[in-house]
Parts: structure tokens; C-alpha cells; sequence
């Protein structure tokens, strides 16, 4: 889920793929015995559901808000979804892989996650392409694309869902996680 994209790809086919790779991670989880292999694919997980949400906050969300008919509602209810998410990421962060309460928690952010895509795939990304230009959905691409580059790897439940957070202090609260992951050995993708 780093830059993989071909240049010009708009903003709902990168969301999308996101969508897919995120939802794979997870299946691999259930798939795997070993309890360290799981840990590495929750936490490479984790991390990439973190990026692909902040770049939403930052600049999917208020292009929503500006051109979408109920847009600023639509936002605030995956704001919503996207906290129940961070809530769950977090406390799969506090589990050992080996406990079945880790594989409930996995479970419960599928969950979480596959009806938060349901929303966006099938209601607001047609909406998008309905709403917004072509060539501003590919620019809308590349900064969500530049975005995951620097955005936190871990849940912070505490932190607000707001554009103003994630544009100011974000980057350095990514640097920071980014650095935490280096250096404890976390995988991040």
C-alpha cells in the first residue's frame, strides 16, 4: 500500500485497492497459526489502516464535505467509523497474538472495516466521480499518495479526526511512530 500506483490513477481506484490489500491482511491473520506471523500482519495492518484514514481525513473528507449533496454528514459519520476502528486497533495492540481474544478483536475490525468500505464503494466513491472532475480526483490521488508517506502508523485514540490535526501535527506524529516501529522492530509494510 506504499506508492505503487501508476501516475495519473484517481483517488477511488488507489482507495480502493487500499480497500482490498487491507481486507487480505486480515485473511491472512485467520490463516495463520503461528501467533508472531500474526502480530506482524495485525501491526503491518494496523499501520496501513491508519494511513489510508488520515489521508482520507485530510483530503478525501473535505472534498466530500465541499462537493458531495450531504457531504459534510457522510463525513462525520466515517469520522465516527473511523474512531470505532482506531478504538479496536488499539486494543488488538494490547493482545498477545496467541490469546483467542486476538482473533475476536481481528475479527471485530473486519467487521468494522468491511462496512466501512461497503459505505464508501458502493455510496460515496460514485458519488465522487459523479461530483468532481477526472483530473481533480487523480490531484486528490497524489495527495492522498503523499499523505500515507508521512502519516502516524499506529492508533492514537486521543488524537482528533480533523483535517487543520493531520496536515499540522500528524507528519511529526508519524515521524515519531515510524521511529518507534524502527526501533522496537514493528512491522509497518
Amino acid at each position: 500500500m506504499t506508492d505503487t500506483h501508476a501516475a495519473g490513477t484517481d483517488v477511488v481506484d488507489i482507495l480502493t485497492t487500499d480497500h482490498r490489500e487491507m481486507l487480505e491482511l486480515l485473511g491472512q491473520i485467520e490463516g495463520t497459526a503461528d501467533a508472531g506471523r500474526r502480530r506482524d500482519l495485525a501491526d503491518t495492518v494496523i499501520a496501513e489502516v491508519m494511513r489510508h484514514a488520515v489521508a482520507e481525513e485530510m483530503y478525501v473528507y473535505p472534498a466530500m464535505a465541499k462537493h458531495l449533496p450531504d457531504g459534510a454528514e457522510e463525513v462525520e459519520h466515517d469520522k465516527q467509523e473511523h474512531d470505532e476502528l482506531v478504538q479496536v486497533m488499539k486494543q488488538i495492540e494490547g493482545v498477545d497474538a496467541s490469546e483467542p481474544a486476538f482473533l475476536e478483536l481481528i475479527r471485530e475490525m473486519q467487521s468494522q472495516l468491511r462496512h466501512h468500505i461497503e459505505d464508501e464503494e458502493s455510496d460515496q466513491f460514485p458519488k465522487l466521480r459523479a461530483h468532481i472532475p477526472a483530473g481533480d480526483l487523480v490531484e486528490l490521488g497524489e495527495k492522498v499518495e503523499t499523505a500515507k508517506k508521512v502519516a502516524p502508523t499506529r492508533p492514537h485514540p486521543h488524537a482528533p479526526h480533523s483535517e487543520l490535526f493531520h496536515k499540522t501535527i500528524g507528519p511529526g506524529v508519524g515521524m515519531v511512530d515510524r521511529l518507534r516501529d524502527k526501533l522496537t522492530g514493528r512491522s509497518t509494510g
